[in-house]
Formats: structure tokens, C-alpha cells, sequence
């Protein structure tokens, strides 16, 4: 049942990042960029850098389980490792659609 639950948590924290996400994206219309906006190689690294805390946390987190630190509780560390392996699965599939549309468009007729 916990396994539900985390789940469910897990996909509205996707869900509320998706939100967000979206609220950032400005219309295309748009004739003049605005000067605080974030570029896309911005966001991007943001995104590679909040995975890479997310699966150092993991680490850490089960490292402390190993060594038999008090509070740290197994379902914790499981609950971290499956964050972090969600998460990078997540940004390995952004890469393969950014890769694919890269290949796409190299390959349209001038």
C-alpha cells in the first residue's frame, strides 16, 4: 500500500515540476524576448543538476544506511534510490527526443 502511495506522490511532484515548468514557457508571438527569461541551455542544466543532487542524495542516504547511522531508515534510502533512478530515466529520454528532433531536422531538404 506505501508502494501506492509513494507512487502517487511521486507523479504529483512530477505533475506540479510539469506545471512549472509550463508557467516558464512564454508564448511564441512574442516579438521581442524578454531580457530576464531564461535561456533553454539554462533550464537544461538546471534540470542535469537538480538529477545529479537528487542522486548524490540517494548516495549519501544509503551510505548512511550502510554504516548504521541512527534515523535512516531502509524505506528512505529505497524510496531516494527510486527517486534518483525515476529522475535520471526521466532526463535520459528528454536527451533521446532532443537527439531525435536534432536528427529530424538535420535531415529536412533546404
Amino acid at each position: 500500500m506505501s508502494q501506492g502511495v509513494e507512487f502517487n506522490r511521486l507523479m504529483l511532484e512530477m505533475r506540479s515540476m510539469q506545471m512549472e515548468a509550463m508557467a516558464r514557457t512564454k508564448p511564441v508571438a512574442s516579438a521581442t524576448p524578454e531580457v530576464n527569461a531564461p535561456s533553454f541551455s539554462d533550464m537544461l542544466g538546471q534540470a542535469v543538476n537538480k538529477v545529479n543532487e537528487t542522486q548524490q542524495a540517494s548516495s549519501q542516504l544509503a551510505t548512511a544506511f550502510e554504516m548504521g547511522q541512527k534515523g535512516v531508515d531502509i524505506t528512505d534510502v529505497m524510496i531516494a534510490s527510486q527517486k534518483a533512478s525515476v529522475s535520471f530515466q526521466a532526463m535520459t529520454q528528454v536527451r533521446n527526443k532532443l537527439v531525435q528532433a536534432y536528427q529530424d531536422i538535420m535531415q529536412m531538404p533546404v
